[in-house]
């Protein structure tokens, strides 16, 4: 096996992945046993090398106006190598959802087993209730494909989810203490900066464990990777409520269609899903600081829309606005319990704000408002058929670089191939809504709603 230290070539600089053999170097290699797989043909190339790499960067400007990021870097492609580090028999692996609900948790769980015990031969794999704290709380749950065989069907995760717990020497102590031997975490941000801690404190004390972590954001506000799992199938979920907000709306005298979406940081689930409905006037994210009052306000838009067409449909993401809501003093420094910022409703608030304006401004019309907030229902259901299929690659794809003795990564899609890519970058990198890009100008162009930049 290759040391897969930074090295640069070419002007590339392939990232760093770390291997179980960087720190533990008397370890006996295993023929992977896809060689003896009747449903596989390893011809040649069917087995990647460290040689086999995906870049970051594919846009190239040749005219040298904007010129590409030196150099260009370029991570570890995903896929089964020839050797492995893990004999199946003796490999021990630990499953763990944290964090909120996504679509797609199920599949992730069900992938993996199903993967590890058809193609691997791996008989011992475990499911970890309730999140980080499961690991030194309950016990661990037997997962065998049977077991899982209907996963995929259902929506949150079977195996049950918790925020915070996190307790470092607690959990690893727990992994020794069970002989985990390979740790798939699968949670959002705040997981993914725990699973570096893990994944430290294991190559710390030398441990032969693979350490591994699968993004988990309906946000998609995961840096690096093309999108996260289970966003496609919240903007289609998305589309119901939009779409009940529009039918609200028009059937009524100046009526306001209201709907919140979730994206605590990023609106990309709120821009795509009135990108793909077509019915939404104004899209407020949390990139963008909106204003309410005077020319070019959120309020004199709405005014105008309501007189041209009768009625508006206002999509908000929960992140947006946060600045400008009344806060009390305990609010502006509460907490939940993975450490994230409470965020109060903007929904609600932007709902008392047009009524209040409406009742000044127009005492004797009719107004309607029809606030709806489909979050949990979204975050509830069962992934659909693209987000299905990206949760199995990706299970697939993950178990590989493990068996292969690859630890510390995270799988993911960069520009349609899928990479391993260092959890700590992904635990940093964040996925923003870029404002100045043809996405935003071409949505604001359909809409013509405001740039709200004051004059």
């Amino acid at each position: 096996m290759a040391n897969s230290s930074s090295i640069s070539i070419s002007n590339i600089q392939l990232q760093h992945l770390t291997h179980i053999t960087d720190y533990l170097n008397t370890i006996q290699k295993y023929t992977n046993p896809l060689d003896k797989n009747p449903f596989y043909r390893t011809v040649p190339g069917f087995y990647l090398t460290p040689a086999d790499i995906v870049l970051r960067n594919i846009i190239i400007d040749l005219s040298g106006n904007f010129p590409s990021p030196t150099p260009s870097l370029a991570y570890h492609r995903a896929g089964p190598r020839k050797q492995i580090l893990f004999n199946p028999s003796t490999v021990k692996a630990a499953i763990v959802t944290c964090g909120g609900l996504c679509p797609g948790l199920n599949t992730v769980i069900r992938e993996l087993v199903v993967e590890l015990w058809e193609m691997y031969g791996v008989r011992e794999i475990f499911g970890i209730k309730a999140g980080y704290r499961g690991f030194y709380t309950y016990d661990p749950v037997l997962l065998n494909p049977k077991m899982v065989d209907d996963w995929h069907k259902r929506g949150g995760t079977v195996l049950e989810t918790s925020r915070g717990g996190f307790d470092l020497n607690k959990i690893v102590n727990a992994i020794q203490d069970h002989g985990f031997n390979q740790v798939y975490i699968i949670g959002g941000d705040g997981t993914m900066r725990g699973a570096v801690k893990i994944f430290e404190e294991v190559k710390r004390r030398k441990l032969y464990i693979s350490v591994v972590g699968i993004p988990k954001t309906v946000d998609n506000d995961v840096g690096i990777i093309d999108r996260s799992f289970g966003f496609q199938t919240a903007v289609e979920m998305a589309q119901q409520a939009i779409n009940a907000a529009h039918v609200e709306a028009e059937s009524a005298v100046n009526g306001i269609g209201l709907v919140k979406l979730m994206g605590r940081s990023t609106g990309h689930i709120a821009l795509h899903a009135t990108l793909s409905s077509r019915d939404v006037d104004c899209c407020l994210i949390p990139e963008i600081d909106f204003y309410l009052e005077g020319i070019g306000g959120l309020l004199k838009f709405l005014e105008a829309r309501l007189k041209e067409t009768g009625h508006a449909v206002l999509v908000v993401a929960e992140g947006a606005g946060q600045d400008i809501i009344p806060r009390t003093e305990s609010q502006k420094s509460e907490k939940d319990e993975s450490g994230n910022p409470v965020f109060l409703d903007v929904g609600g608030w932007l709902k008392s704000e047009l009524k209040n304006w409406w009742n000044g401004d127009h005492p004797n019309e009719l107004f309607t408002i029809k606030y709806i907030d489909p979050t949990y229902m979204i975050r509830a259901v069962p992934a659909n058929a693209t987000d299905n299929s990206y949760c199995t690659l990706l299970a697939h794809s993950t178990i590989h670089g493990v068996m292969a003795g690859y630890t510390g990564f995270v799988c993911g899609p960069i520009n349609g191939n899928y990479a391993y890519i260092p959890v700590d970058e992904v635990a940093k990198a964040k996925n923003k809504v870029d404002t100045k890009d043809h996405k935003w100008s071409w949505f604001r162009s359909v809409s013509n709603q405001p740039d709200f930049i004051r004059s």
